[in-house]
């Protein structure tokens, strides 16, 4: 029995279409005559509703949809629900699918799908398709190139302006985006980058090299896309030209791409900042054994490392047995440190991946976080030397003081070096963050400590 989902105000399916899905009404669904909405409107919330239902119902609702609807509705889906629906299709209803596609999302499935599979689909794509799939597979995985499509606008310099919008209106319904018009000379050199606007407030008898400014910005297609990502918040972009290394136009990033990017590199730093690798699919579509596998490793090095805190320990027992009052501090110590050490970590993480702190500057980072960190050392060791005279007396406060003073100005010292030579070793700084830059600051926090009582307390 299916669960019947109302349309909420929001909705932008039509309620006989929820209607028809939540009665498994399917030869009704495509022979349905009324005109439907755009399929950017209605493909989120298809998706959904498609997920709803059991996998048999699943490829008859796809099959139910209008090609263009269906298309856009298969590149909101992911992991095994993709893959599965992928399967279930015969080679001509893939085939059409693969045809209404964007060349941009074509590329990402085509990338994201096992070997033999993506081989299949090459199979089943037409001459000009196959070509252009190849050459944007070309470029390297995380590449601006794989992100890009080569449909857009573009006009000469010597055109008029009417000339232009004449070319816009008989062009513009197979590019990605009309926001905005590139200029090209006849070998496809990108010479500037336009708004439409500015076409359609000039007088139509004005050359177009007359209403260039020549500021723009590209990337070049090898470029990561990280860049991109940067670019397009940097300068509020909706479309981002990408040239070949002699300047030439070979494509454009748009930024739904890009926010869709945007998003996969936040969840893989939160993951990477667990001490984990990011997932590939879902929560839910990931299995029990994949997780494990996904964990366990970084966790085992975590237990090593943590070891040495523990072998620290053991080491100053005697002096343990010898003042009882110093096992009272030692958490204090470790969260202090590592907490220290993590946000470090975590603002420059942060400061390297938007641009805003160079490598080169990292001796300048350097200084500015030491008196960071001595100074939080002293605020927060007086406030530990007060809990210590408390507990145990002077001499266990004044462990307290020169612990935190010296422990907070190394550990929020490592937090801030750790990102860059990460960064230096071709390495993800987000690495740092987390559980490996708390278990590091653990054991020097450690270490200070006891140093400290061993010699003050003269033991």
């Amino acid at each position: 029995m299916s669960v019947s989902v109302h349309p909420t105000p929001t909705s932008a399916l039509p309620e006989d279409i929820h209607r028809l899905i939540d009665e498994h009404r399917w030869q009704e669904l495509a022979a349905r005559k009324a005109a439907w909405p755009e399929p950017d409107a209605v493909a989120p919330e298809l998706a959904e509703r498609l997920l709803e239902l059991s996998k048999p119902d699943r490829v008859l609702l796809f099959r139910a949809l209008p090609r263009e609807v269906a298309a856009e509705v298969f590149t909101w889906l992911e992991g095994e629900s993709r893959d599965a629906l992928l399967r279930d299709l015969t080679d001509a209803e893939t085939r059409t699918l693969l045809a209404e596609m964007s060349p941009d999302d074509r590329t990402e499935l085509l990338g994201e799908l096992p070997g033999n599979v993506t081989q299949r689909l090459l199979n089943l794509l037409g001459p000009d398709d196959l070509r252009e799939a190849r050459d944007l597979l070309g470029y390297p995985e995380e590449s601006v190139g794989r992100l890009m499509t080569p449909d857009y606008l573009a006009v000469r310099p010597e055109w008029t302006v009417a000339e232009a919008l004449e070319h816009i209106r008989a062009r513009g319904h197979e590019s990605e985006t009309a926001n905005e018009i590139y200029v090209t000379d006849e070998r496809w050199r990108l010479l500037d980058a336009l708004p439409l606007q500015r076409f359609v407030l000039a007088r139509p008898e004005t050359r177009v090299r007359d209403i260039m400014d020549n500021k723009y910005v590209a990337l070049p297609a090898t470029a990561d896309r990280e860049e991109a990502v940067r670019e397009m918040g940097r300068y509020d972009l909706v479309a981002l030209p990408v040239v070949d290394s002699s300047g030439t136009l070979v494509g454009i990033v748009t930024v739904d791409d890009v926010l869709d990017v945007a998003e996969q590199e936040v969840t893989e730093d939160f993951h990477k900042t667990s001490a984990m690798a990011p997932l590939r699919q879902s929560y839910w579509e990931t299995g029990k054994r994949f997780l494990f596998r996904n964990r366990i490793g970084w966790l085992a090095i975590l237990v090593l490392i943590n070891l040495v805190s523990s072998g620290i320990i053991a080491a100053f027992e005697e002096t343990l047995e010898a003042v009882v009052a110093l096992a009272f501090f030692i958490p204090l110590i470790i969260d202090t440190g590592g907490n220290a050490g993590a946000q470090s970590a975590t603002l420059m993480i942060r400061a390297i991946s938007t641009g805003d702190v160079k490598l080169s500057e990292w001796f300048r980072a350097f200084l500015k976080e030491a008196v960071v960190g001595l100074s939080i050392g002293v605020a927060l060791g007086l406030m530990g030397m007060a809990l210590g005279f408390f507990r145990g007396g002077p001499e266990i406060g004044i462990i307290v003081l020169l612990t935190m003073i010296t422990m907070l100005f190394l550990t929020n010292l490592i937090g801030l070096l750790l990102p860059f030579v990460l960064t230096r070793l071709k390495l993800d700084p987000a690495l740092a963050s987390g559980p490996l830059i708390t278990s590091i600051a653990d054991a020097v926090g450690l270490i200070i400590y006891f140093s400290y009582a061993v010699w003050i307390l003269g033991l």
